[in-house]
């Protein structure tokens, strides 16, 4: 029975999306748990989690944008699709940025004993809910031209470390990895300590990319792809 549901969870998101004609995406990760939705945050009295939520939704709208535009001259084909986690918060934040532009958006939900419910802005026909994480972040990587990382958790960090391994030992093309929220992502990972014990090259860090606007994040991925 194991072996028909891994299958089913990796040909029914394959099948759908070709379906679908989305050819790249563009991977949005980040926190479910800081009670960020829709207009609300709910105790956070710096403020961070309302500007991360913030960022995320410019983010994923500038690149939805380009998505449409592209889609306009290439209609056989959807290109820098967003795509999370399915869930909410920051995950909720980037599939919303998307439907702003009225944008198609991609949800890769997971079954889980406190129940993630799909949040309402993932668009029709591309919600997919896994219960292997294995299956799951494959289909996160599959398609991907680039990864933005929201602050977030353990469940963040694994699908970070699982893209820089994956493209440090080129399994998937290198391709920009953005971190949202300096101020975050410099106090929980020391890259510059890890290439100081030799742990990884000091090329390994320029894998990532710290970024603080959505401007930002969107020009490293245009830059790096030659997109006007």
């Amino acid at each position: 029975m194991r072996a028909f549901r891994l299958a089913a969870e990796y040909s029914k998101p394959e099948l759908v999306l070709r379906d679908h004609k989305i050819r790249s995406t563009v991977v949005v990760f980040g926190s479910a748990r800081l009670g960020v939705g829709g207009e609300a945050v709910v105790g956070d009295a710096s403020g961070k989690a309302e500007r991360y939520y913030g960022m995320a939704r410019a983010f994923a709208r500038l690149v939805a944008e380009h998505s449409c535009q592209a889609h306009e001259s290439d209609p056989e084909h959807w290109d820098f699709v967003i795509a999370t986690g399915g869930g909410p918060a920051f995950m909720e934040a980037a599939n919303r940025g998307a439907a702003d532009i009225g944008a198609p958006s991609i949800g890769l939900n997971i079954d889980l004993p406190r129940e993630q419910h799909p949040n309402p802005y993932i668009s029709e026909g591309l919600s997919f809910s896994f219960r292997y994480f294995a299956l799951r972040k494959m289909h996160f990587v599959l398609r991907a031209r680039a990864l933005a990382c929201l602050p977030g958790g353990f469940g963040t960090l694994d699908e970070l470390f699982d893209a820089l391994t994956l493209m440090q030992t080129g399994k998937i093309p290198h391709m920009p990895i953005l971190l949202f929220g300096q101020d975050y992502w410099k106090r929980v990972i020391n890259f510059d300590a890890m290439v100081e014990a030799g742990t990884i090259s000091a090329a390994d860090r320029e894998l990532v990319h710290f970024v603080d606007e959505a401007q930002d994040g969107w020009r490293i991925i245009a830059e790096y792809y030659g997109l006007e």
